[in-house]
């Protein structure tokens, strides 16, 4: 006997989600481990999985199957479960597989570009890259977009927020970005007339660097059991379910960089190490969306581990690790406090303070908009970069490895992706409170 609409959808979802985890391995190793001589061959490989998850998600049955599940007799869950199916469905059946394939490929040779490109400073290197994913995503958004009824840069946003909207998001950021470069000449004011902050002396060694981070991971609750630590050019949390793969990066002249970088991903690896068991690989068992995702790195690193009770907790364990004495003035709590609070001109988004960063990601929006409209030239993106981050933070990046390359997003695809880190941050300062 055949079963139900809805289990045979279950079952092909189910297929779907474990064919995701292949990638996301595929994707860990390629950052982590795989030798610049594997990208060809990973690339093939990653198109080809990209192009059976399309046709496994658009075959003729999979929206017959959504309606007929639509009219039986469904727990809530299940009837959710049918309503963020039918939005993958929409969303893949809006590009067809070739366009699938294209994109996974430039994407794939983008990412490479940059990582060689990032440490030289040379935009010049991966610009052609660029240029072909962004033709590719243009495409991809005006074909949603069709389907969606919106713009295409709000049916490429719809990927990462359910439902989010550039026409919600303008008047929030528009407000705060009235607001930041003021209130940030009177904060940096104000620290400018208080006692002097003591910065730790290093070097710190990056063996002790990572002992740190993996005492703080394991009492933050990460379980290592499922999931590892390992180093990127970009930290970021994958792997596949049940097997959090979270990256750091580290300087051996400042370690509080890396510290919060590895709590920011534990964050992402908490939530994902703590969605429903009982609804793995189904669409209403992942993430709600990345607002919520990023909310939940957010509230520990910004949150939680510059809040004085933490740092309290935290001062005698780095004075351990890093073998300094009780009474070094720079290791106590108070002193820490005023350091991860510090508000700065930051030229790194993923270094900057609770008030400088918004401005990094609205610059970063408005910047991606212009892009997808066809409004700014990839060409000119450097000057467009520059002149955004004096007016908002005023200051200047020296070169392209501090300014437009410092972020993998844009390289590897996200378009859409970057208004979801101030409204989680948003998000992460309200579910603290």
């Amino acid at each position: 006997m055949l079963s139900s609409c809805y289990k045979q959808l279950e079952q092909r979802f189910a297929r779907l989600g474990r064919l995701r985890d292949a990638q996301g391995i595929l994707h860990w190793d390629r950052s982590v481990m795989m030798p610049a001589g594997g990208a060809e061959g990973r690339a093939e490989q990653l198109a080809t999985l990209d192009v059976v998850c399309h046709e496994l998600i658009t075959d003729a049955a999979v929206g017959e199957l959504l309606d007929a599940a639509g009219g039986e007799a469904l727990a809530d869950w299940e009837r959710a479960n049918v309503r963020e199916m039918r939005r993958v469905w929409i969303h893949a059946s809006a590009v067809d597989a070739a366009l699938v394939e294209a994109m996974s490929r430039a994407c794939s040779a983008c990412e490479m570009a940059w990582r060689e490109a990032r440490p030289k400073a040379d935009y010049a290197l991966v610009l052609p890259f660029l240029e072909e994913v962004l033709r590719l995503t243009i495409e991809t958004g005006k074909s949603k977009a069709a389907l969606f009824g919106t713009s295409a840069y709000d049916a490429l946003l719809d990927a990462y927020e359910p439902g989010a909207r550039a026409a919600d998001i303008d008047p929030v950021f528009d407000d705060y970005a009235g607001f930041l470069p003021d209130f940030l000449e009177r904060v940096l004011a104000r620290q400018a007339r208080a006692p002097a902050i003591l910065a730790p002396r290093g070097p710190f060694p990056v063996e002790r660097q990572r002992e740190l981070g993996l005492r703080l991971m394991q009492i933050l609750g990460f379980d290592f059991h499922h999931g590892r630590l390992d180093v990127s050019l970009h930290p970021f949390t994958g792997g596949a379910t049940g097997d959090q793969r979270i990256t750091t990066r580290y300087g051996e002249a400042d370690f509080s960089s890396s510290l919060m970088g590895t709590i920011h991903e534990t964050g992402h690896a908490l939530y994902e190490q703590h969605l429903p068991q009982a609804w793995r690989h189904q669409p209403v068992g992942g993430a709600r969306g990345m607002v919520v995702h990023e909310s939940q790195s957010l509230l520990l690193e910004m949150q939680a581990a510059r809040s004085r009770e933490f740092l309290s907790f935290a001062a005698p364990l780095m004075r351990e690790v890093f073998g300094v004495g009780e009474g070094d003035a720079a290791w106590q709590p108070e002193n820490l406090f005023h350091l991860y609070t510090r508000v700065s001109r930051s030229l790194i988004r993923t270094e900057a303070d609770e008030v400088s960063y918004p401005a990094h990601v609205i610059l970063r929006y408005r910047l991606e908009r212009a892009l997808i409209a066809g409004d700014l030239a990839l060409r000119d993106l450097p000057g467009a970069w520059n002149e955004a981050m004096k007016a908002l933070l005023g200051v200047v990046p020296p070169d392209d490895r501090l300014g437009c390359l410092q972020d993998i997003h844009w390289y590897d695809g996200a378009f859409g992706y970057f208004p979801t880190y101030t409204l989680g941050a948003m998000a992460a300062a309200q579910l603290f409170d």
